[in-house]
Protein backbone atom coordinates (compact mmCIF):
# COMPACT_ATOMS: atom_id res chain seq x y z
CA UNK A 1 0.00 0.00 0.00
CA UNK A 2 2.45 2.23 0.69
CA UNK A 3 5.32 0.56 -0.99
CA UNK A 4 8.56 3.18 -1.33
CA UNK A 5 7.47 5.95 0.39
CA UNK A 6 9.40 7.64 2.99
CA UNK A 7 7.49 8.52 6.18
CA UNK A 8 8.66 10.62 8.93
CA UNK A 9 7.47 10.04 12.49
CA UNK A 10 7.95 12.39 14.77
CA UNK A 11 7.15 11.25 18.40
CA UNK A 12 8.70 11.41 21.73
CA UNK A 13 6.84 8.01 23.40
CA UNK A 14 8.95 5.21 22.56
CA UNK A 15 5.88 3.15 22.24
CA UNK A 16 3.46 4.97 20.00
CA UNK A 17 6.37 5.59 17.92
CA UNK A 18 7.26 1.77 17.75
CA UNK A 19 3.63 0.75 17.11
CA UNK A 20 3.44 3.51 14.56
CA UNK A 21 6.84 2.55 12.41
CA UNK A 22 5.44 -0.91 12.12
CA UNK A 23 2.43 -0.38 11.04
CA UNK A 24 3.77 1.83 8.12
CA UNK A 25 6.53 -1.04 7.67
CA UNK A 26 3.84 -3.61 7.01
CA UNK A 27 2.61 -1.81 4.66
CA UNK A 28 5.38 -0.75 2.76
CA UNK A 29 6.57 2.59 3.77
CA UNK A 30 10.07 3.33 4.81
CA UNK A 31 10.03 5.44 8.36
CA UNK A 32 12.74 7.92 9.56
CA UNK A 33 12.13 8.37 12.89
CA UNK A 34 12.68 11.54 15.52
CA UNK A 35 12.21 11.90 19.37
CA UNK A 36 12.61 15.99 19.18
CA UNK A 37 12.57 18.98 17.18
CA UNK A 38 16.06 19.34 16.67
CA UNK A 39 16.25 15.78 15.53
CA UNK A 40 13.54 15.72 13.08
CA UNK A 41 14.57 19.20 11.51
CA UNK A 42 17.93 17.39 10.80
CA UNK A 43 16.83 14.21 9.24
CA UNK A 44 14.10 16.87 7.56
CA UNK A 45 17.35 18.28 5.63
CA UNK A 46 18.88 14.94 4.76
CA UNK A 47 16.01 13.34 3.28
CA UNK A 48 13.29 13.44 0.27
CA UNK A 49 9.71 12.56 2.50
CA UNK A 50 6.46 11.59 1.39
CA UNK A 51 4.50 12.69 4.37
CA UNK A 52 4.95 13.22 8.19
CA UNK A 53 3.47 12.28 11.25
CA UNK A 54 3.55 14.39 14.14
CA UNK A 55 3.30 14.69 17.83
CA UNK A 56 1.89 18.00 18.74
CA UNK A 57 3.81 18.30 22.13
CA UNK A 58 7.46 16.65 22.29
CA UNK A 59 7.49 17.47 26.11
CA UNK A 60 6.91 20.79 26.68
CA UNK A 61 8.19 21.58 23.32
CA UNK A 62 5.43 22.19 20.44
CA UNK A 63 6.55 20.71 17.15
CA UNK A 64 5.65 23.91 15.34
CA UNK A 65 9.04 24.35 13.57
CA UNK A 66 8.80 20.78 11.89
CA UNK A 67 5.47 21.38 10.53
CA UNK A 68 6.36 24.82 9.38
CA UNK A 69 9.23 23.10 7.63
CA UNK A 70 7.41 20.71 6.28
CA UNK A 71 4.93 22.64 4.60
CA UNK A 72 7.42 25.22 3.28
CA UNK A 73 8.71 22.05 1.56
CA UNK A 74 4.77 21.01 0.11
CA UNK A 75 5.21 17.62 2.75
CA UNK A 76 1.68 16.16 3.69
CA UNK A 77 1.83 16.29 7.57
CA UNK A 78 -0.49 14.33 9.88
CA UNK A 79 -0.52 15.32 13.80
CA UNK A 80 -0.94 13.07 16.67
CA UNK A 81 -1.94 14.39 19.69
CA UNK A 82 -3.53 12.62 23.68
CA UNK A 83 -5.05 16.71 23.86
CA UNK A 84 -7.57 16.02 21.49
CA UNK A 85 -9.36 16.82 18.04
CA UNK A 86 -9.64 20.75 18.75
CA UNK A 87 -5.67 21.14 19.47
CA UNK A 88 -4.73 23.92 17.98
CA UNK A 89 -2.45 23.02 15.01
CA UNK A 90 -2.09 27.15 13.84
CA UNK A 91 -1.25 27.60 10.28
CA UNK A 92 -1.91 23.65 9.95
CA UNK A 93 -5.53 23.57 10.98
CA UNK A 94 -6.40 21.46 7.41
CA UNK A 95 -3.83 18.77 8.23
CA UNK A 96 -5.72 16.03 9.85
CA UNK A 97 -5.62 14.87 13.55
CA UNK A 98 -5.36 11.36 14.86
CA UNK A 99 -6.02 11.60 18.83
CA UNK A 100 -4.47 8.96 20.90
CA UNK A 101 -5.08 6.22 21.26
CA UNK A 102 -5.52 5.74 17.78
CA UNK A 103 -5.68 2.57 15.67
CA UNK A 104 -1.95 2.36 13.09
CA UNK A 105 -4.27 0.85 11.00
CA UNK A 106 -6.05 3.77 10.61
CA UNK A 107 -3.43 5.96 10.16
CA UNK A 108 -2.27 3.79 7.68
CA UNK A 109 -5.47 4.16 5.91
CA UNK A 110 -5.42 7.89 6.15
CA UNK A 111 -1.69 8.04 4.93
CA UNK A 112 -2.33 6.12 1.36
CA UNK A 113 -5.06 8.28 1.16
CA UNK A 114 -3.43 11.52 1.35
CA UNK A 115 -0.60 10.34 -0.74
CA UNK A 116 -2.82 9.52 -3.29
CA UNK A 117 -4.50 12.66 -4.34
Amino acid sequence: MLTGRLVLVVEDEAMIAMLVEAALVEAGAKVALAASVDEALELIGNRRLDLAVLDCKLGEEPVTPVADRLAGLGVPIIFATGYGEDYDRGQHSNAPIFTKPFAPEELVHTIDNLLRR
